[in-house]
């Protein structure tokens, strides 16, 4: 009887000892199964409440370097298919990216507003036009593919 007293008052030692290391573990649990959905852990520790795979904006694009090199690279890719294909339509000219938007596939999609003007086409406001961009990054492979350069629906 004894050696099974000591042997409960153990076992109850040890639980006790290890329900406070559980305890932060079990919390964090209990922190994401209470609709943070599928977030993205930040650096700081909070969940935000994106989904794995979504469009992200892309903040300060006219500033991003990387961004803009992509909406130069679309232009001179859609200015490469004209030439090469015959098609109508004149040359452009890269101007900036006004707006991207960056989703994780395989590799990076970038969703880009780009403003061109046409060869030609006068100077100032009047010969801008708006196209919307989709280029696919990977760069382990160190590839750029451009999918889609069209001109932005009119809003």
């Amino acid at each position: 009887m004894a050696r099974a007293l000591g042997a409960c008052v153990l076992l109850a030692v040890l639980l006790g000892a290890l329900a406070p290391a559980a305890a932060p573990a079990a919390a964090a649990r209990a922190h994401d199964d209470q609709g943070s959905g599928a977030g993205i852990r930040q650096p700081s520790g909070e969940y935000r409440g994106r989904k794995v795979g979504a469009r992200t904006e892309v903040p300060d694009v006219e500033g991003d370097g990387e961004v803009q090199e992509l909406g130069r690279f679309s232009v001179a890719e859609y200015n490469r298919q004209l030439r090469e294909g015959g098609g109508g339509g004149g040359r452009l000219e890269f101007g900036r990216v006004v707006a991207a938007q960056r989703q994780v596939v395989s590799g990076l999609k970038y969703y880009l507003r780009v403003v061109a003007v046409e060869e030609g086409g006068g100077a100032g406001n009047g010969g801008e036009r708006v196209f919307d961009a989709v280029v696919v990054v990977k760069p382990w492979l160190d590839s750029r593919t451009l999918l889609t350069f069209a001109p932005a629906a009119a809003k």
